[in-house]
Formats: structure tokens, C-alpha cells, sequence
């Protein structure tokens, strides 16, 4: 009967994710958080990622202000000073999610590791956090364009892992998140008829602004980001133009192709500026 059950048990142990080895810890420096159905149910695990972005700080022009702060923060947090989960919005394709990796690329060497977790699911930061909590690396949890709905789980779940939850914040995780708005959550015209005016002139805002705004504030660090200007543009072109192996000349001749690429698309942005950097160095090698 034993020999039985163990076979049973050896068999069930097929359908269900493998924890990461000694040598997968070591040898990985950024991770995914993935859910696989089993007959157990949805169960969470961590997956290492095999191709890691190779973009560096110095990849990431006319953004310095940003890049200096997020650098330093996670300097500090490596160093096991007082850091801060940072908030990065504003305009799409303007490097927000590049400085996360970038800060990856600066300070693995020292330690620094990346999990990334998709909003559906930030309902597991908890167990995400109780896996990562007694390893001695320094790891940042990743959320990438992240946005809520009413009523979406995840939300609660992360406002309970910033700053809420009876238990402390764990000194070797902090969370680097991405939007495309500052407040997280959308927000209506109804919820301004919880606006109290008192007889003084003053405005106490209502309870459903208080609850979409309360998220976002729980990060310690904000950085805001917007469009280049033409001539930033530009030089982000010329950068990568460059990186790609053009001279002077060529950057120069690509200038006014690259004004209407973005013409064409409705925007001036880093990412813009890359995408048309591939285009111009394929088509003109």
C-alpha cells in the first residue's frame, strides 16, 4: 500500500511547478511570477528569464532627472539604506519601464534582482513576497503599465504591500510600477458628487476621491515623464542611429525621415525614436 501511495504521490508531483534550484537562483538575475492550472488548482511560481534587456542609463537621453533619482534610490537600496517604492508616469514610450531595466543592468552585479508581475496577478504579492523575503538578494517586484478597474482584486493587494497590511514592509523588496496616469484608478464625474461645501467656502473631498487617490500616494517616489521636444527627439535618434553604427553624415541625412516617422505616428517618444533607428539602419546599411 505504501509503495503505492508513493507512486501516486510521485506521479501528482508532475503537474505541479518545480521551486527554483540553488543553481537557477544563482545564475538568474530577473524572474517572471507565472500561474499554471493543475488539478490542484491555479498555482504560482517564479520562472527565470532567460534573455534579460541590455539597455544601460547611458542609453536613455534627456530623461536625467528621472534617471538620476531612480538610480539613486536603488543605489541606497542596495546598500541597504532607506529606499523607496517609486511610481513612474506620463507619456507613453518615454522610458519609464527602460529605466526599471536599466537599474537591473547597473546593479546586478551587486545583488539587485527583478521580478516581474503582471496586474492579474498582484493578488499573490503576499506569497510572492514570503518566497523572496529570506533570500539575501535585493529584489524589486516590477508592475508594468499598470492600471485598475473598480473592483479589481489586485488593487487591494497592492495597497496591503506598500503600506497597510498588519505586517511590515520586508527590507529586501521594494516595487518599481509603470502607468500611464498617476491616479491608478479612473476616475468619473459621479465621484464628485461626494464633495461636501461647507458655509466658509471650504471643499472636503468625498470618500470615493479619497479611495482612487490613496493607492498612488503610497508610493514614496513619484517621477513624472513627458515628450521630448523636436530637438531631443533628435538626438535620441541620432543616439541610437549611432548605436547602430551610422557616422555623422548618415545621422544628419536621417534627420528629416525621422521627423515624419514620428509625424506619421502621432508622437515624439524614445521608443519612437528607436523604432525608427531600426528602420533607418536596416534599410541603409
Amino acid at each position: 500500500m505504501s509503495e503505492k501511495l508513493e507512486n501516486l504521490l510521485s506521479h501528482l508531483e508532475t503537474f505541479l511547478p518545480k521551486p527554483l534550484t540553488a543553481e537557477q537562483w544563482k545564475s538568474s538575475v530577473a524572474f517572471r511570477w507565472r500561474r499554471r492550472d493543475s488539478i490542484f488548482g491555479s498555482i504560482g511560481f517564479l520562472q527565470p528569464v532567460k534573455h534579460v534587456s541590455d539597455i544601460s542609463f547611458e542609453d536613455l537621453q534627456h530623461i536625467d532627472r528621472q534617471r538620476d533619482a531612480i538610480r539613486e534610490n536603488t543605489q541606497n537600496f542596495i546598500q541597504k539604506k532607506p529606499a523607496n517604492n517609486i511610481l513612474l508616469t506620463g507619456a507613453r514610450g518615454t522610458g519609464k519601464s527602460s529605466l526599471i531595466k536599466a537599474s537591473l543592468h547597473e546593479f546586478a552585479s551587486q545583488g539587485l534582482r527583478l521580478v516581474e508581475v503582471e496586474k492579474e496577478h498582484l493578488a499573490d504579492l503576499a506569497d510572492i513576497t514570503d518566497l523572496l523575503a529570506d533570500r539575501p538578494e535585493r529584489f524589486i517586484i516590477f508592475c508594468d503599465d499598470l492600471s485598475f478597474e473598480d473592483g479589481e482584486s489586485g488593487y487591494k493587494a497592492m495597497k496591503s504591500a506598500l503600506d497597510g497590511s498588519v505586517s511590515a514592509q520586508v527590507d529586501n523588496i521594494l516595487i518599481y510600477a509603470t502607468s500611464n496616469r498617476r491616479h491608478l484608478l479612473p476616475e468619473y464625474m459621479k465621484d464628485n458628487e461626494g464633495y461636501v461645501h461647507s458655509d466658509d467656502g471650504e471643499i472636503h473631498p468625498g470618500e470615493v476621491v479619497e479611495e482612487k487617490i490613496s493607492l498612488s500616494e503610497r508610493f514614496g517616489l513619484w517621477l513624472s515623464f513627458y515628450p521630448p521636444k523636436q530637438d531631443e527627439y533628435l538626438a535620441i535618434v541620432g543616439h541610437w542611429l549611432q548605436h547602430f553604427g551610422m557616422n555623422h553624415s548618415q545621422i544628419e541625412a536621417a534627420r528629416a525621415e525621422a521627423l515624419i516617422w514620428a509625424l506619421e505616428r502621432g508622437s515624439r517618444s524614445g521608443r519612437v525614436a528607436w523604432q525608427f533607428a531600426k528602420h533607418w539602419a536596416g534599410s541603409h546599411p
